[in-house]
């Protein structure tokens, strides 16, 4: 059975290219950097979890909520094949009891703060916006989007960016969490216009301040599907 099983709807993606260096002590062992085009990237992603269950089981108040999360890319290389993967700087959620499932069971990053969204769709065109607070600050992200609906072509950044499906958890210097991810190929809207407003120092710590002065490489909406989470494995 599935540790986890939900949706992940309406991701907005925000992708930056960073130096691989400023990476290097976050990457768990056993894995390493997956680049595009010999790039490194980081991805700030906001979007709705819904319809969520642990174990078969929905959790009173915790079935609908929003993910802000920071994260890059990993591959391993299992069998003569590479597992393409993710690792999370931080993951922020509304609820206690997510923050505290996972990161006592998968060694990951949640942090519980207060959240809003908003995610409006018409036959004019689409709105979303992710917010949390941190500090005296709410910090916000958010874009426009045509209601057109658009594949995500083969060999695209935007491809790299979600045909990742194993998450990957530093658990000390020399062991690492392992964790399988599935969900269809999802299709995408076509974006009119994006906003980052937040302090990535209070948010992420001085290791991702630079972001703060950076303009994002790309962005885009996806529009997700239902999702599965397997159990963790070590190695």
């Amino acid at each position: 059975m599935s540790f986890l099983t939900g949706e992940w709807n309406n991701l907005l993606m925000i992708n930056y290219k960073i130096d691989c260096r400023l990476l290097e002590k976050y990457v768990p062992a056993g894995t390493e950097l997956d680049l595009w085009n010999n790039d490194c990237y980081v991805s700030l992603i906001g979007f709705m979890f819904e319809n969520v269950k642990v174990l078969g089981i929905k959790i009173p108040f915790h079935v609908n909520f929003e993910e802000v999360n920071l994260r890059f890319y990993v591959k391993k290389q299992e069998n003569g094949q590479w597992r393409r993967g993710v690792v999370f700087i931080k993951e922020i959620v509304p609820k206690f009891a997510i923050s505290w499932v996972a990161n006592l069971l998968y060694n990951e990053h949640y942090e519980t703060q207060k959240m809003s969204s908003l995610n409006k769709m018409s036959l004019l065109g689409n709105s979303f916006s992710y917010k949390w607070k941190k500090g005296n600050k709410w910090h916000e992200i958010s874009a426009e989007t045509e209601a057109a609906v658009l594949p995500i072509e083969p060999n695209s950044e935007a491809e790299f960016i979600t045909e990742h499906y194993f998450g990957y958890t530093k658990y000390n210097n020399i062991k690492t969490i392992e964790y399988a991810v599935s969900h269809p190929r999802w299709n995408q809207y076509k974006l009119m216009s994006y906003k980052v407003d937040l302090d990535f120092s209070t948010v992420y710590g001085n290791d991702f301040a630079f972001l703060q002065y950076q303009n994002p490489e790309s962005a885009f909406v996806a529009i997700g599907s239902a999702i599965t989470i397997e159990p963790k494995k070590t190695f």
